[in-house]
């Protein structure tokens, strides 16, 4: 089984202390690690490598949520602009990562404070420091869910 597919069992069993909330065609979840604050990862209900294997109204539904899912996490995080990603390299089941950004986030790695997320190293991204839970997540998660409520 994928890690994609294993976190979304965890979903539809309750043990997902990430999970946000479920949509038509994937469910919302907050990313385990926030160097990005409100960094939120939108998981397709289809298990399928690529989004023109999705059937063609799925696909479009498909499409619409994750615009909706990247309006509230801009909304919820205040972003400047949003970066989203469907890369599957590592995880091949479709996925959409939402970076909410802000000037200035990749710090000294970043050129006058711009560039992708990925240019951040690893090891600092998703450090021990940054990754998210207990009271902050659960208030992110919130903030989150009042935005993709409305």
């Amino acid at each position: 089984m994928c890690l994609i597919c294993e976190r979304i069992d965890m979903i539809t069993s309750g043990t997902n202390p990430y999970f946000v909330k479920e949509l038509e065609t994937g469910y919302v979840v907050i990313g385990d690690y926030q160097h990005f604050k409100g960094y939120t990862i939108f998981l397709c209900k289809e298990h399928v490598t690529e989004l023109h294997h999705l059937p063609k109204d799925f696909r479009d539904k498909h499409l619409s949520e994750m615009a909706d899912v990247s309006q509230a996490v801009s909304t919820a995080f205040s972003a400047e602009k949003m970066n989203i990603e469907s890369l599957g390299n590592g995880d091949s089941h479709l996925h959409w990562h939402l970076f909410p950004r802000k000037f200035g986030d990749l710090g000294n790695y970043g050129h006058d404070g711009k560039g992708p997320v990925w240019w951040l190293p690893f090891e600092e991204m998703y450090s021990d420091e940054k990754r998210t839970s207990g009271r902050e997540l659960e208030q992110m998660k919130q903030q989150l869910l009042v935005e993709l409520e409305n």
